[in-house]
C-alpha cells in the first residue's frame, strides 16, 4: 500500500519542554516538579508532540517487544510516552524513566510493525530471543561505536535471523549496543571473521525507571498548567471583549477542541459548540459530543456535510493525501451557512496547536479563513503540545473521546486519506461496516473510472497526480 508521506524530514514546530522527574517518575513540563526537585531535559526527536501511552499502545508494544525479545518492555505500572516521528509511514518513539527505550514502525509493504531498541530497554526487560553475546574483549571496541566482528561473539540466539534487530550482551547480561543482525545464527555457525551486527548510534540518556500514575503526573504538573491555563484565558477574555462578536467553540470530538471549550467555559461562561457533521464520523465521536453537551450544558449546532461529501465524491472521487477538497465541501461551506443563518458573524475558538503541522506553527493566533469569510477564528492553545492537553484533561477528568484508548492520535473522517497506513488498517480490523462501505464506494468509482483492479487495495486512491495539499480542515 501507498504510504502518504510526500517528503520527509523532522520539522522544528517549537520548544520541547519534555523533563523528567526521578523522584517521581513522571513527565514534567518544566524544569522543577510540582514536588520540589529539580528536573532532566529529555531529549526526543521533533516535533515532539508527546501523548500518553494509553493501555492498547502498551498491549501492542510489549506484545511486539515479547515476539522479537521474548519479553515485554514496560511495566504495568509504570508510565509510557509516545513520540511520532516522521518514517514512512508510522513510527512513534516509546519514552519510559525518562529515556527512549526504543520505537515501534509499521511496515506498508510488510503490513506489520517492527520494533527498534534501544540499549536501555533492558533495564526494563530481558532480552531472552534475538540477542547476540559477546567477550569482554569485544565489549570494549563494541563499547566505542565498533560493530560486532565475528572472533568475538560467544553466542547468537537461535531464533536471530539475517535483517533482525538484535541486543549486544556481555557474558553478565549488560546491554552494550543495539543493531541489525548481518547474518542469522545458523549462516554464523563456525563463521571466524566477518560482521555479525551493525551497530547503530544512540546518544547516551540516563534512565530511571520506577511506578507512577498519571494522577501522580498531573500532580507534578500543577503549577506548569495553571501558567497555560492563565494565559490561553486571559487571551479569550481579551480577544471576545474586543470583538464584540458572538462566541462560539469549534468541536470535532478530540482533545484540542475539548481543551479549548473547557478554557472558554472558565473564561466567559457557557458558549455554543460548532459541530461540522460529515456522516464521516465514528460512533465514539458522535457519543462523545452528547456527553460533553450533557456534562458542561451547553447547545450543539451541527452543519450537515454529508451531502456535499458525495457530491463531490461523484464529481471528484475519493480526497487524498494531497487533493483534500473534503475540506471544504463537507466543513468549511457548510460551517459559514450555518454561521450566517444563526448569528451571521461569530468568533470562534479553534484548538489549533502549532505542534500539529509546519502551516499550522506558522499561523496566527486569530485570523480568518477565506473560504469562511463570517467567521473570526483564534487559537487559545496554540503554543500547548499535546502532552499539555492530555495532562489537563487528566487534570478536569474530562469526557475526551475514547477513540484515543484504541490508539488513534488523531480524531476525524474514518477514512481520512491524510491518516497513517497503520491507522487505516486498524479502522479495517475494528470498523469493518464503515471499512466495507468505503471500499465500496472508492472501488465502484475506480470501475467507473478505468483505475486498476488494485486501485483500493493499494492505497492508490489517497495520492493524487498534480495535486496539492492547500486545505486546512479547521473551522
Amino acid at each position: 500500500m501507498l504510504n502518504n508521506r510526500i517528503g520527509m524530514k523532522s520539522p522544528y514546530l517549537g520548544a520541547i519542554p519534555l523533563h523528567w522527574c526521578d523522584a517521581c517518575h513522571v513527565p514534567v513540563l518544566g524544569k522543577r516538579c510540582g514536588c520540589g526537585e529539580k528536573t532532566r531535559f529529555v531529549g526526543v526527536t521533533p516535533p515532539g508532540d508527546l501523548r500518553p501511552a494509553f493501555p492498547s499502545d502498551i498491549r501492542l508494544i510489549n506484545h511486539l517487544f515479547l515476539e522479537s525479545f521474548g519479553s515485554t518492555l514496560i511495566p504495568t505500572d509504570h508510565l509510557a510516552i509516545l513520540n511520532k516521528v516522521p518514517d514512512d509511514d508510522r513510527m512513534e518513539e516509546i519514552i519510559v524513566g525518562g529515556a527512549i527505550v526504543g520505537a515501534i514502525r509499521y511496515l506498508p509493504g510488510d503490513g506489520r510493525w517492527e520494533v527498534l531498541p534501544r540499549p536501555d530497554a533492558p533495564l526494563l526487560m530481558t532480552p531472552k530471543l534475538r540477542y547476540v553475546m559477546v567477550d569482554d574483549g569485544a565489549a570494549a571496541f563494541i563499547k566505542d561505536g565498533s560493530s560486532v566482528l565475528a572472533p568475538g561473539v560467544v553466542e547468537i540466539e537461535s531464533h536471530t535471523e539475517k535483517g533482525d534487530e538484535v541486543f549486544v550482551l556481555t557474558r553478565d547480561g549488560t546491554c552494550i549496543g543495539v543493531g541489525r543482525a548481518k547474518m542469522g545464527a545458523e549462516e554464523a555457525r563456525g563463521i571466524t571473521r566477518g560482521q555479525i551486527v551493525r551497530l547503530r548510534k544512540n546518544v547516551p540518556q540516563v534512565c530511571s525507571p520506577g511506578p507512577a500514575t498519571w494522577d501522580d503526573a498531573v500532580d507534578a504538573n500543577r503549577e506548569h498548567l495553571a501558567t497555560l491555563e492563565a494565559d490561553s484565558i486571559t487571551f479569550i477574555r481579551d480577544l471576545a471583549e474586543q470583538e464584540d462578536l458572538p462566541v462560539t467553540v469549534s468541536y470535532s470530538g478530540g482533545k484540542d477542541s475539548l481543551v479549548t471549550l473547557l478554557l472558554a467555559l472558565k473564561a466567559i461562561g457557557p458558549v455554543p459548540l460548532l459541530f461540522a457533521d460529515t456522516g464521516l464520523e465514528f460512533p465514539e465521536t458522535l457519543a462523545n459530543i452528547s456527553a460533553v453537551v450533557d456534562r458542561y450544558s451547553v447547545p450543539v449546532f451541527r452543519a450537515d456535510g454529508e451531502s456535499g461529501f458525495w457530491d463531490g465524491f461523484s464529481r471528484q472521487g475519493p480526497p487524498a493525501v494531497n487533493f483534500r477538497w473534503c475540506c471544504k465541501a463537507c466543513k468549511l461551506t457548510p460551517v459559514q451557512k450555518l454561521i450566517e443563518r444563526e448569528w451571521g458573524e461569530c468568533l470562534s475558538l479553534i484548538g489549533q496547536r502549532k505542534y500539529e503541522s509546519a502551516k499550522r506553527m506558522k499561523s496566527r493566533r486569530v485570523w480568518r479563513n477565506p473560504n469562511v469569510p463570517n467567521q473570526l477564528s483564534a487559537a487559545p492553545i496554540q503554543h500547548w503540545n499535546a502532552l499539555h492537553v492530555w495532562l489537563y484533561l487528566f487534570q478536569e477528568k474530562a469526557p475526551y473521546n475514547t477513540l484515543y484508548e484504541k490508539g488513534l492520535d488523531r480524531i476525524g473522517c474514518y477514512m481520512c486519506p491524510s491518516s497513517d497506513i497503520a491507522h487505516l488498517k486498524m479502522i479495517e480490523e475494528e470498523y469493518p461496516v464503515l471499512w466495507d462501505r468505503w471500499r465500496s464506494a472508492v472501488t465502484e468509482y475506480g470501475e467507473a473510472t478505468g483505475r486498476p483492479k488494485n486501485w483500493f487495495e493499494s492505497g492508490a486512491w489517497r495520492i493524487k497526480k498534480g495535486g496539492s495539499d492547500d486545505e486546512d480542515s479547521h473551522y
